[in-house]
């Protein structure tokens, strides 16, 4: 029987600065977004009735309801479009990014899904309908969509192209100690100080050295390996180390892949309990 498959790429947050809390209670921030190029892989075929089966390293306890983001999607798009067009699928969800990481997650699962079912049974879609269409079900659902580096503000739903920063194919190296980190808390544990914009000229790349995660503070407090990890990295002489949204992943590049191979061969020597992933940006 045909599989469909897509990939939900792994998002990072090259820098994340938080500007102010709203009062519907979400917060005011400008991020730049990029992606990885590895990430949760989805197979879906054709059944008779919808289900959702998880499997992978990080898959245990993750609910396969009609409450994970990946079924949402599917019954998004098939309220909106009819049953038709979007047919009873029986998906498959290899959960290989770490949960509660700060890398996507469930909402690169939601955006992977959107992709699969537009690519096969409603392609005439553009990314930015189909991003706004999702785009309720996660704050980081539309830049999952398309994948690609882009400068977020809002609570991160509006979304322009940074064409100025060439950054694909940059080697990079994802480590996450295994911990999970809750994004409301970490949020809640802001210190309310808006410590500015995130850029304010055209050298996107210089300015990315100044930037900054305004969450990494009260995410270390919620969990002090993210400390040590920055640490580590910051050793390894990459050319830009920091945490990614929420935490606990900190994500390091660098200028050549054996760099990269080589720093995390030296991390897995010393933290054989970490997770790692190499790969590139796209």
């Amino acid at each position: 029987m045909t599989a469909f498959r897509e990939t939900g790429w792994a998002k990072i947050n090259l820098a994340l600065h938080v500007r102010g809390r709203r009062a519907d209670g979400y917060h005011e921030i400008e991020t730049l977004f990029a992606f990885v190029d590895g990430g949760d892989a989805i197979a879906a075929e054709f059944a008779e009735a919808d289900s959702l089966t998880i499997d992978g390293e990080f898959g245990e306890n993750l609910s396969a309801g009609d409450d994970n983001l990946v079924m949402q999607v599917l019954a998004l798009l098939r309220g909106r479009y009819g049953a038709d067009r979007v047919p009873l699928l029986a998906v498959t969800l290899s959960k290989r990014l770490p949960v509660a990481a700060g890398i996507g997650g469930g909402s690169a699962d939601a955006a992977a899904m959107a992709r699969l079912i537009r690519t096969h049974f409603l392609p005439e879609l553009g990314d930015a309908t189909l991003a706004r269409l999702v785009s309720p079900l996660g704050a980081d659902v539309a830049a999952c969509v398309t994948s690609t580096t882009c400068l977020g503000v809002g609570v991160g739903e509006e979304l322009s192209p940074v064409p100025e920063l060439h950054l694909a194919g940059t080697p990079v190296l994802l480590v996450n100690p295994r911990h999970p980190v809750a994004t409301g808390p970490v949020f809640a544990a802001w210190d309310g100080i808006d410590r500015g914009p995130l850029f304010t000229g055209a050298d996107f790349r210089a300015q990315l050295f100044s930037a900054r995660n305004d969450l990494q503070r009260p995410a270390i407090a919620q969990c002090p390996a993210i400390a040590d990890i920055l640490l580590e990295l910051g050793g390894l002489r990459p050319w830009l180390a920091r945490m990614s949204g929420s935490g606990a992943t900190c994500f390091a590049l660098f200028d050549a892949a054996a760099e990269r191979d080589a720093a995390a061969a030296q991390l897995a020597a010393r933290h054989p309990g970490w997770w790692t992933m190499t790969g590139a940006l796209r």
